[in-house]
């Protein structure tokens, strides 16, 4: 085997093996790779407005802190008007959930379902009934709890996480830099093309994102409100929160406004316009919302998108639909930007 061959087969090796270490040393400190994810996210969400001031001639670090000055501002405004009322409906729905029998509400739907089909036993619905939501309200309560108990805690990503997302933001030409600068000349260029390319795409994916969740939390919510579904706001929050979830969308928005409805009408009047509103909104956002924002801000194509989601809940589940996009952007750019470079700069000569 020559020795340019095994010196290479070495190299690829060496590599492998640092990026395996790499990728157990996150596994370690996972806590800590969540808050700086959060921070990053943070930093790229507002950075476009501290760019736009700087182009307005006003230097970084005075822009970074308008924008965070306005950020800070807008959660305030949150805070003081959204949230109360959030909680007043969140009150009024536990409140409503104190004076609530199943036992009595199953009963009724059972009487209902009985006239249609006869041939069930008499208490047999409603005992079925019980036993799943039983089971899977359990099920879920200690899911829930074994998730939220090795998240960060809250306190810390809401101390910390603005924190660094100043400092991302404020220094960030000099951390580009610097990442820059670890490597070879000969690559300085392309490093520089596939760093700026990253951020720029990863930036719209997020911001895309995050307006995909707002339009179905506001449509939903507003929807809400018009059929006369109680507590509309929050389970419009909840709606547009759920929906960063990949395919959990419909369900979180869905589901709690029937049980909503279900307990303050006492029938399932109100199921089917839950179910077309529900439909409708998920329809016009998959059809045209996703598809216009999405590829615009990853530039691939929706079928490209809605594979990358499947194959990254099959093989890292949840997590892997929230990222699989996102890494496919960073992989697909920078491969792009190599290819490029090869081509153009003939660094497989160099």
């Amino acid at each position: 085997m020559p020795e340019t061959t095994i010196k290479k087969f070495s190299r690829t090796l060496l590599l492998l093996i640092l990026l395996g270490l790499l990728l157990y040393l996150a596994y370690l400190i996972i806590d800590i790779f969540i808050i700086l994810a959060i921070s990053v996210l943070l930093a790229l969400i507002l950075a476009p407005f501290v760019h736009q001031l700087e182009q307005q001639g006003i230097n970084r670090t005075f822009s970074t802190l308008i924008v965070f000055a306005g950020f800070i501002a807008i959660i305030y405004l949150a805070l003081s008007v959204v949230i109360p009322k959030l909680i007043y409906q969140m009150d009024q729905l536990i409140t409503s959930l104190k004076g609530f029998s199943i036992n009595e509400e199953l009963k009724v739907l059972e009487g209902k379902i009985l006239r249609v089909f006869p041939f069930f036993a008499q208490g047999e619905i409603s005992t079925r009934i019980q036993k799943f939501v039983s089971s899977q309200l359990t099920n879920t309560i200690s899911h829930f709890y074994d998730y939220v108990s090795g998240l960060v805690s809250v306190v810390a990503v809401l101390v910390i996480v603005p924190f660094i997302s100043f400092f991302l933001l404020k220094d960030s030409n000099k951390i580009k830099r610097e990442l820059i600068h670890l490597a070879p000349n000969k690559f300085f260029e392309p490093s520089y093309w596939i760093l700026k390319r990253v951020t720029l795409q990863l930036g719209r994916f997020v911001r895309g994102w995050i307006f995909d969740a707002t339009f179905v939390g506001i449509v939903l919510g507003f929807g809400f409100w018009f059929i006369g579904i109680p507590n509309a706001l929050p389970l419009g929050v909840i709606a547009g929160l759920g929906h960063l979830i990949p395919y959990f969308g419909p369900v979180i928005g869905g589901v709690p406004a029937a049980i909503i409805s279900i307990i303050y009408t006492g029938d399932l009047s109100q199921i089917p316009l839950i179910i077309l509103l529900v439909a409708f909104t998920y329809t016009i956002d998959n059809g045209i919302v996703q598809p216009y924002v999405f590829s615009k801000s990853v530039d691939m194509h929706p079928i490209v998108i809605i594979l990358l989601i499947i194959a990254g809940g099959q093989l890292f589940g949840l997590l892997g639909m929230l990222l699989a996009v996102p890494t496919a952007t960073v992989i697909k750019t920078a491969a792009s930007e190599i290819y490029f470079a090869f081509k153009n700069y003939k660094l497989a000569r160099l």
